[in-house]
C-alpha cells in the first residue's frame, strides 16, 4: 500500500483537494484533526503536554488551543516541543489506520508534512498551492483572524517553493473545476503505479 503525502500552506485548499480525493473512494487521513483529539483522550500526552506548558493549557479536561497556540506561534523552540510530543502519537494512531485500510493507497494529509518528518514514510507527495490573496481571504472567512495572526502562522510553515521541489505533484487551486482535472489525473497516475 502507497501512502501519499497531502500538504500546503495554510490557506491553500488542502481539504478540498482531499475531500475531492475521498469522493473517488480513497482513504484519507487527516494529521491535524487527529491529532487534536489524541490531545484530548490520550492521558498520557496530556500529561506531557501539560508538563511542558503549564496546567492552563487544559481547561475542565479540554485543550485551550487559543493558549497553546499563543505559547507556541512565536516560539520555535516550544513549536518543537510540542510537535516532538505529539507527532510520535499521530504516527502511531496512523499506523493502526494504515491496518485497517483496503484502500490501494492512503492519502496523509499534514500541513507541516516536511516539518514534522512525516514526508520520510510518504511515497509520494502532493502539495496544493494557490495565490496568496486567495488563501488571505479563505483563512480570514474561515477563522476570523487578522491579517497579523495569518502571517504569523504563515512564518511557522515551509514557503511553497520548498515543497514544490519535494513534491511530485503539485496542484494549483485557483477553481474548482480545474483543481478537479488535477485531482481526477492525479488519482488515476497514482492508482496506475499502485496496480503494476
Amino acid at each position: 500500500m502507497k501512502i501519499i503525502g497531502l500538504t500546503g500552506g495554510i490557506g491553500s485548499g488542502k481539504s478540498t483537494v482531499l475531500k475531492m480525493f475521498k469522493e473517488l473512494g480513497v482513504d484519507t487521513y487527516v494529521a491535524d484533526v487527529e491529532a487534536k483529539k489524541i490531545m484530548n483522550s490520550d492521558k498520557d500526552l496530556i500529561r506531557q503536554i501539560c508538563e511542558a506548558f503549564g496546567e492552563k493549557t487544559y481547561v475542565n479536561g479540554a485543550l485551550n488551543n487559543s493558549y497553546l497556540a499563543s505559547l507556541v506561534f512565536n516560539n520555535k523552540e516550544k513549536l518543537t516541543l510540542l510537535n516532538g510530543l505529539v507527532h510520535p502519537k499521530v504516527k502511531e494512531h496512523f499506523n493502526a489506520f494504515i491496518q485497517t485500510s483496503t484502500s490501494k493507497f492512503i492519502i496523509y494529509e499534514a500541513a507541516i508534512l516536511f516539518e514534522s518528518g512525516s514526508s520520510k514514510f510518504c511515497d509520494l507527495i502532493i502539495t496544493v498551492i494557490a495565490d496568496f490573496k486567495d488563501r488571505l481571504e479563505r483563512i480570514q472567512k474561515r477563522d476570523k483572524i487578522s491579517e497579523a495572526q495569518i502571517l504569523e502562522r504563515v512564518n511557522n510553515q515551509l514557503d511553497d517553493n520548498f515543497k514544490i521541489k519535494h513534491s511530485n505533484f503539485v496542484i494549483k487551486n485557483t477553481n474548482l473545476n480545474a483543481t478537479k482535472l488535477q485531482v481526477k489525473t492525479i488519482f488515476e497516475l497514482i492508482s496506475k503505479t499502485c496496480s503494476n
